[in-house]
């Protein structure tokens, strides 16, 4: 038990070395406003009331309520799960369109854990620490701490052996004591019954095995922080996972640029190419998506190349959110063009031409129509969709307004994805192999979860929202929680509330999240698995930290989980089997003979000697289609084993002694 205990530390000791973080030494700080003066304040020293001035790049220090802001652009998907960045605004007076919405999603509020894209505020601190929305989440955790399915089956297996103690250690004392009339000696035999019953090498061939598992797990780049949870890694039969970064690359791409007709056209991407690649502000996702894809398709087609010297940019026109639009002028030659990207309904609104195969068309009804059918049949593929029109100009030294954004020329649009990882399908599919399915809990938008989803494999026919999980009772969302594989829009809580009922259903589940919304899930799961480029707080909660967001090194993670399931269980049968027989055959023995067969010194020393042959176990091989199954622990498999082999064994005792 010493030395098991020992190794069990050491381990545990290390993997929470590896996974811990530099955070104590890196010291935050927030540019607060006071008495007039601006100045750099650690963040824990931030006081509820302090203006604090935010601008790009900039962590949240606190859940703040904006005041002023100025092209204010957030991204809180660690809170949220959505990948795209969001618009907040400072109201001068309430808004009556706000009151119903979830604080996330109120434009007015900015939680700590978010970050600033791009932009400018001043924003007046609600509340600090603990009472931010990241810190009550984290302090929450503390309800939902539950034993995991590992701890609970050991417990029922200890419970097992103490019974079986409690019935044959009164008896054999009973009925040595009657034969043979010495009370103290059969006090001492029924003593050594007992040491007998005990697996004692137990821990130390739970912990062997476990330890070698972490090893092996250590090298396919898989911290293990709690040793317990590769046994569990072994046992589940459901993984759930959010989508972004798991199943996605959690970076956007250009998927199609397009004429006004659906059709692939890359006189679109061009002119985008010079809206994004021109532009000052900071370039998001979508900008260096449409860079990126132009550098790929130059190297094919001739027009493409040298953009960036062949124009020369003459003004922009900012994005803002008013407008929902940005305009950059460039300057060919002697030809001057305005370049306008934006939301498509705003591109329509400014824009009375079409380009139509080369040919300048007034822009009809129809062709209104049909502009918007085609982003709407976009949107339903989880596709986000930018317009792109231009206007030519004869004088470059025209001064640019937002006025001059009129009268354009629609020339196409262009759809994004965040596209699916390539292992993902082959991941899932190898999961499904092993009789583990997998479910996504997701805070982002239906639409988008359908489609990756569907590309990677997963059933897509019955989606189940956050707002319609809340009207329901846990019973009839219990009845659904099985055959439903897509949870979209959903908060923290009912991502945990939705892991307690398959568990509740007696299911083994997993789950894998990396951002603050994902913490009590990964708490209340039997293994919670996160990676190395998490959030803190899912890193401290989590007992797997993958170094590679991969689903792929998940599944030599179940391997390893079964074979360590599978040597640990030979242990328990073959060991508890053998000391029942053998206390029946003591038993018998003790009744029919005149004296002790053996002499409790005996007893023990034979159980020492089986015990250190067994130390062989944790390195022993498993057969391939044992691995095909999750495999839990179950006290009523080990006491069936026990009954039927324990008295098998006795019969060649009995032999022997007559």
């Amino acid at each position: 038990v010493m030395v098991s205990g020992a190794i069990r530390f050491f381990q545990e000791l290390k993997s929470d070395q590896a996974a811990s973080n530099l955070s104590s030494l890196i010291v935050n700080t927030a540019t607060v406003i006071r008495d007039g003066q601006e100045s750099e304040v650690p963040i824990d020293e931030l006081v509820v009331g302090d203006l604090v001035k935010l601008s790009a790049g900039d962590m949240l220090p606190a859940d703040v309520l904006l005041l002023e802001s100025r092209d204010f652009f957030v991204q809180q998907s660690s809170l949220t799960g959505e990948s795209d960045s969001v618009e907040k605004k400072a109201y001068a007076l309430p808004d009556p369109s706000q009151a119903n919405k979830s604080p996330l999603e109120a434009e007015q509020l900015v939680f700590m854990g978010s970050n600033v894209v791009s932009g400018s505020a001043t924003a007046l601190v609600l509340v600090t620490g603990n009472h931010t929305l990241i810190g009550r989440i984290e302090k929450t955790l503390n309800t939902y701490d539950e034993p995991t399915s590992f701890e609970k089956e050991m417990n029922s297996i200890s419970w097992l052996l103490i019974r079986l103690m409690l019935v044959l250690v009164p008896v054999v004392f009973v009925i040595n004591g009657l034969t043979d009339s010495d009370w103290l000696e059969a006090g001492v035999f029924a003593l050594s019954v007992a040491v007998g019953l005990t697996p004692e090498m137990l821990p130390m061939i739970i912990t062997a095995s476990l330890a070698k598992g972490s090893v092996i797990m250590a090298k396919e780049k898989v911290v293990i922080k709690k040793l317990n949870a590769i046994q569990d890694l072994g046992a589940i039969d459901i993984l759930c996972t959010d989508k972004t970064g798991t199943l996605t690359q959690d970076e956007i791409i250009l998927e199609y640029p397009l004429d006004i007709h659906a059709q692939l056209d890359l006189g679109v991407l061009k002119v985008a190419y010079l809206n994004s690649y021109f532009q000052t502000g900071l370039k998001n996702l979508l900008d260096r998506a449409i860079i990126g894809r132009t550098e790929k398709e130059a190297l094919e087609h001739e027009d493409l190349r040298d953009l960036a010297s062949r124009y020369k940019k003459i003004d922009e026109l900012p994005f803002d959110f008013e407008r929902r639009r940005m305009s950059v002028i460039v300057q060919e030659g002697s030809q001057v063009r305005m370049v306008t990207k934006g939301a498509l309904e705003e591109m329509l609104s400014i824009s009375n031409y079409v380009q139509d195969d080369g040919q300048i068309i007034a822009l009809t009804d129809e062709i209104r129509a049909d502009v918007l059918e085609a982003m709407s049949d976009l949107n339903d593929q989880g596709l986000r969709v930018l317009g792109v029109c231009y206007k030519n100009y004869d004088n470059p030294h025209h001064a640019f307004t937002v006025q001059d954004e009129s009268d354009m020329i629609l020339m196409g649009y262009l759809a994004f994805l965040d596209p699916p990882k390539p292992s993902a399908a082959p991941a899932i599919q190898a999961l499904r192999e092993h009789g583990v399915a997998t479910k996504i809990l997701t805070g982002d938008n239906e639409k988008v979860a359908r489609t990756v989803c569907e590309k990677v494999g997963l059933d897509v026919d019955h989606i189940l929202l956050g707002t319609e999980i809340d009207m329901m009772t846990d019973e009839t969302l219990g009845e659904l929680v099985e055959d439903i594989t897509i949870f979209a829009k959903l908060s923290p809580d009912q991502k945990a509330r939705i892991i307690r009922l398959l568990k509740a259903k007696g299911h083994k589940v997993g789950y894998m999240g990396d951002g603050i919304n994902d913490a009590p899930s990964l708490r209340v799961s039997d293994v919670g698995i996160s990676v190395d480029t998490a959030v803190d707080i899912a890193k401290e909660v989590a007992d797997v930290i993958l170094l590679d967001k991969d689903l792929l090194v998940l599944e030599k993670g179940l391997i390893e989980g079964r074979k360590v399931y599978a040597n640990m269980t030979k242990y328990i049968k073959m060991t508890v089997s053998s000391n029942f027989g053998n206390i029946f055959s003591l038993l018998f023995a003790s009744v029919f003979l005149p004296f002790l067969p053996m002499a409790p010194v005996h007893l023990i020393v034979l159980n020492l000697v089986y015990d250190l042959s067994c130390i062989a176990l944790p390195f022993d091989n498993v057969d391939p289609e044992f691995l095909k199954e999750p495999r839990a622990w179950s006290a009523k498999s080990i006491t069936r084993f026990m009954a039927w082999m324990g008295p098998t064994s006795s019969i060649f005792d009995i032999i022997t002694f007559m």
